[in-house]
C-alpha cells in the first residue's frame, strides 16, 4: 500500500456538518427576526431556500464570477424573492448575524473526532477549504479541531479556489512534499477530487448519502459513506 505523509481534509460538509449547523441558525433567526411577518412561512420553507439559493450563489464563486461581498450581499435578497417575501424589510444585521451564529455552531459528522486522534499520531493533518478566513476560523475553533490541523489553506488567502491546481500547489509548497506522499478527503467530486487529481494527488471522496458517482473521468481513489472507513484506508 502507499505510503503517505500528509493529509489534507475540506471542511464543510466533509468534517463540519453544514447542512446541520445551517439549518439550527436559520431556525434562530426565523423565529428572533419574525420573519413570518415578512412573509417567510415556516422555517423549513426558509431553509430549503437558502440551501437552494445559496449553492447557486457558491457556484457562481467557485466559477469566478462572484466575490465573497457580492455574495453576502445578495444571498438574503434572493432567498427572500424566491420565498415571495418582502425584500424592502430584510433587517440589515441579518447576514453577518447568520454568518457569526453558524460559524459557532460544533455539529460535526459522526465518527470526526475518532478517525482525526486516530489519523494525528500518523500523519500530518490540514485543510483545504474554499471558504473564508473569518468563519472557517470561527468554525474551526468552536468545533474543537484547531489542533488536529498544521496547516489551512483557505481559497480567500491564496486567490485560488478548488478546484484550481493553484491552491494545491499552494498548500503542496506550504509543507514541501510532493503530491505522491499526500492523500485529500472531500465530498465534492469537482472541487475536492478532481482538484486533488490535477497535482497527481489520491482522493478519498466522502459520499454519506451515496450521490450518484458517474461523472465520466472524475474517478476517486477510495469512496466512502462514514468517515470511520477512513481507518481501513490510512
Amino acid at each position: 500500500m502507499k505510503t503517505y505523509h500528509h493529509i489534507f481534509f475540506d471542511l464543510d460538509h466533509t468534517l463540519w456538518d453544514y447542512d446541520t449547523n445551517v439549518r439550527e441558525s436559520l431556525q434562530e433567526i426565523f423565529q428572533l427576526y419574525t420573519l413570518y411577518n415578512l412573509g417567510v412561512q415556516t422555517h423549513e420553507l426558509f431553509y430549503k431556500a437558502f440551501i437552494e439559493i445559496n449553492y447557486g450563489l457558491w457556484g457562481l464563486y467557485n466559477k469566478g464570477k462572484i466575490d465573497k461581498a457580492g455574495l453576502r450581499k445578495i444571498r438574503f435578497q434572493r432567498i427572500f424573492e424566491h420565498l415571495g417575501a418582502d425584500t424592502q424589510r430584510i433587517p440589515e444585521e441579518m447576514e453577518e448575524d447568520f454568518m457569526n451564529r453558524t460559524s459557532c455552531k460544533t455539529n460535526l459528522f459522526p465518527f470526526s473526532l475518532e478517525v482525526l486522534d486516530y489519523l494525528k499520531k500518523k500523519y500530518q493533518l490540514h485543510i483545504i477549504t474554499n471558504g473564508f478566513n473569518e468563519s472557517q476560523g470561527l468554525k474551526i475553533n468552536s468545533s474543537g479541531l484547531q489542533n488536529y490541523f498544521d496547516l489551512v489553506v483557505t481559497s480567500e488567502t491564496t486567490g485560488h479556489r478548488k478546484p484550481d491546481r493553484r491552491i494545491f500547489e499552494y498548500a503542496l509548497a506550504q509543507v514541501n512534499c510532493t503530491a505522491e506522499t499526500c492523500i485529500m478527503i472531500g465530498d465534492n467530486l469537482e472541487s475536492d477530487i478532481r482538484g486533488a487529481q490535477q497535482v497527481n494527488m489520491d482522493q478519498i471522496y466522502f459520499n454519506p448519502n451515496e450521490a450518484e458517482t458517474d461523472k465520466g473521468d472524475i474517478r476517486p481513489t477510495y469512496s466512502i459513506k462514514c468517515l470511520s472507513e477512513i481507518q481501513s484506508i490510512l
